[in-house]
């Protein structure tokens, strides 16, 4: 098991805000769970506990921004992008302003936290402000990259993280172009768009379906806005399933960006595998994987049933 992805944040905001004196670190209080700690020990100087205060911290956020700084300011997604969406609204998108909202925790990931802490609506809620960019990595590496990509622009993005390890899927030494979806393993007939953690799990489907002698395509989507609509197109053309997988609502988040892009150019039937718009519960992560079906072994299943 690798690292998860909140803790690679942690790791390459400690890198870039030694590397550029222009990045401001703000934080609600959790500086631990989001990693945000990191950067703290090595900068202490420019990273900023703003208290339980979402939504100040927000605003506080544009401020810096508007001074010139790059600002990353990071809580629990829920937080984050539920009881500060209006600041993130109106003070960072509408000037459209450098700031670089992480949310750590999302998803079902919490486990025993529950719904109140469950993040399943964090894609959707960022994804509809207009000029928002959105980033969902699925690993340790493609998390610092992530991180580092958005680091060198001047607009406002949300980046989603996970809490629990994850398998690494990509090497130290990966190049990563995020205006791309990246294939990562090429079948015929039924092509996969992933994102998240449901990255691992359907590769995993694709090495148990494969000793079947069932070859699918998976891809995986960690830029969902600005999405790359001729790759999504390229494998709409040659593939005759599409199926989405995400540990977030099928209303709104991944399944959605995709099947805007079917509509828009190319309308093929697409069944989405996500949270099936109802509210998880408590429990240990990874029983709630396996409860709300999001797990290899259910992609399995779905493949099977399309075929």
């Amino acid at each position: 098991m690798g690292l998860a992805t909140r803790e690679a944040y942690g790791k390459a905001l400690a890198k870039i805000i030694l590397e550029n004196e222009k990045i401001v670190v703000l934080d609600a209080d959790l500086t631990k769970s989001t990693k945000t700690s990191d950067a703290q020990k090595v900068c202490p100087e420019r990273h900023f506990n703003m208290g339980i205060a979402e939504a100040n911290m927000m605003g506080v956020a544009a401020g810096f921004a508007s001074s010139g700084y790059t600002v990353f300011a990071s809580t629990f997604s829920m937080f984050a992008t539920g009881r500060a969406w209006e600041q993130i609204r109106n003070s960072i998108a509408y000037p459209h302003l450098n700031v670089k909202i992480c949310g750590t925790h999302a998803g079902i990931a919490v486990g025993e936290d529950g719904v109140s802490h469950q993040a399943i609506e964090d894609i959707s809620l960022m994804r509809t402000i207009p000029g928002m960019e959105v980033y969902s990595p699925c690993d340790a590496t493609e998390t610092m990259a992530v991180i580092e990509y958005v680091s060198k622009t001047d607009k406002p993005c949300y980046v989603r993280l996970g809490r629990s390890g994850v398998d690494d899927v990509y090497s130290e030494d990966t190049k990563f172009d995020f205006s791309k979806i990246r294939v990562l393993k090429e079948g015929k007939d039924i092509a996969i768009f992933a994102t998240g953690l449901m990255v691992q799990e359907a590769l995993k489907a694709a090495e148990t379906l494969k000793a079947e002698g069932i070859n699918i395509t998976v891809v995986d989507v960690a830029c969902i806005k600005p999405l790359d609509e001729e790759g999504v197109l390229n494998i709409l053309k040659t593939h005759d399933h599409i199926i989405t997988a995400e540990e977030h609502n099928i209303i709104g988040g991944l399944g959605s960006a995709i099947s805007d892009v079917s509509v828009k150019y190319l309308p093929k039937k697409i069944t989405k595998i996500g949270i099936m718009d109802r509210f998880a519960e408590s429990g240990p992560f990874n029983e709630l994987l396996e409860k709300y079906n999001l797990t290899s072994s259910y992609i399995v299943k779905v493949v099977k049933d399309l075929k």
